[in-house]
C-alpha cells in the first residue's frame, strides 16, 4: 500500500469526523422520542433492503438474536412490522414493514431531508452550496469502493 501524504490523512480524519457528526445530527432530527437508535436502524434497513429474518437483521445490526427479538417486539407492538412464513423454509419467519411502518420511515427520511435542506440554505452561501453539490459525486464514488 502506498504511503499517504500527511495532509491527505488529516483530510480523511476530518471527513470521517464530519460524516459521523452529520449522521448523529440527522438521527437527532428524526423521531428520537418514539424510536431508539436501534429500532430506527432496523426500520430503515427493512425499508432500504426489504424483508429479512430475525437472524439476518441481528447479523446486519451486529447484535445478538435475543436483543433483536426485543427490538422487534417493540416495533411489532407499535404496529410497524409484518411477519410472514418464509416461502423457502416454513419454519422461519420473514419480517417486513407494515404500511404504518413504511409511512413512518418515509416520514422520518422526509423530515431529515427537510432539516438538512433548511440547514444548507440557512448556513451556506450560494457559492458554498455549489461547492458541496459539486463534491457529492466524488464522495459518492469513494463511498462505493
Amino acid at each position: 500500500m502506498a504511503t499517504v501524504p500527511a495532509h491527505v490523512a488529516e483530510t480523511a480524519g476530518w471527513l470521517r469526523g464530519v460524516v459521523g457528526q452529520l449522521r448523529r445530527r440527522l438521527r437527532q432530527v428524526d423521531n428520537a422520542d418514539v424510536l431508539t437508535p436501534t429500532q430506527s436502524a432496523v426500520t430503515s434497513r427493512l425499508h432500504r433492503e426489504g424483508p429479512a429474518t430475525q437472524a439476518e437483521l441481528a447479523a446486519a445490526e451486529h447484535v445478538r438474536q435475543q436483543s433483536m427479538s426485543a427490538t422487534l417486539a417493540v416495533l411489532d407492538e407499535l404496529g410497524y412490522l409484518t411477519r410472514t412464513p418464509d416461502p423457502a423454509d416454513g419454519r422461519r419467519v420473514v419480517i417486513g414493514l407494515s404500511e404504518l411502518g413504511s409511512k413512518t420511515v418515509v416520514g422520518v427520511l422526509q423530515h431529515r431531508d427537510e432539516w438538512l435542506a433548511q440547514a444548507l440554505v440557512n448556513e451556506l452561501t450560494a457559492e458554498e452550496l455549489e461547492t458541496v453539490t459539486r463534491a457529492l459525486p466524488l464522495l459518492q464514488r469513494i463511498a462505493q469502493l
